[in-house]
């Protein structure tokens, strides 16, 4: 039975094996997913700026396994908050675990910070897909916070070249946002179909940026590949 909860001290144990999983995540895709300090994790626990997922078939503690974790981040003066480090065991994927950790640190980011602008990084189409269903809207990385702490952070993913090179404009990378000031929940399935449609037409937009650079950076082919896949 998987339970899904908000971190706090008594979690702090599963930092380093959080952290394994995260990197372990980004070698298995091959993109790029910013390492994690297990001390950082346990900080974020111990704020109760995290959500954890645990399976328990037998009901005893000892047999507890971590199945999924993300945090919250904030970045220039609490003005923009990130849900940040999702990870989910590589045997609970396509479960639909992936979108309760989710809406849970999207709960959590709102009560904490109902002014703020919630956005996020990602190459997976499938949380794409997931922000999406939330309320999430695609920007363009100008429009994400420009703190250079937040940016620090992608220097150990592999495509930090294309980052850089791009002056943090364009990366691998789509940006999306939802304005928790005004945020209204997609109240009927329409709504998220629209949305996502939406969502899908600037993914083809953003494709033909793309192919203007891939001579000068081979690996957004396979954004291209996968970007149209969802078409």
């Amino acid at each position: 039975m998987v339970s899904i909860v908000v971190a706090d001290a008594s979690h702090q144990q599963y930092g380093s094996l959080l952290c394994q999983m995260i990197e372990e995540a980004a070698k298995a895709r091959g993109t790029g997913i910013a390492k994690r300090d297990p001390i950082y994790i346990q900080q974020k626990m111990q704020e109760g700026k995290a959500i954890i997922a645990f399976d328990n078939q037998t009901g005893q503690e000892t047999d507890k396994k971590v199945v999924g974790f993300c945090y919250i981040e904030t970045w220039q003066d609490q003005k923009y908050v990130v849900n940040s480090g999702l990870i989910v065991h590589p045997d609970y994927r396509k479960t639909g675990l992936a979108k309760s950790i989710k809406k849970a640190i999207f709960e959590l980011s709102k009560k904490k910070y109902p002014d703020a602008k919630l956005f996020g990084i990602t190459t997976s189409l499938a949380v794409m897909k997931i922000n999406s269903d939330l309320g999430y809207k695609p920007v363009t990385f100008s429009e994400l916070t420009q703190d250079d702490a937040f940016w620090k952070g992608c220097q150990s993913c592999v495509n930090y070249d294309i980052l850089q090179r791009n002056e943090r404009k364009l990366c691998l990378c789509t940006g999306m946002m939802c304005d928790l000031a005004t945020y209204k929940a997609p109240s009927k399935p329409e709504e998220k179909r629209q949305k996502w449609e939406n969502f899908v037409r600037f993914l083809k937009l953003r494709s033909l940026r793309l192919q203007r650079k891939i001579s000068i950076f081979p690996r957004l082919k396979d954004v291209i590949y996968h970007e149209n896949k969802s078409k």
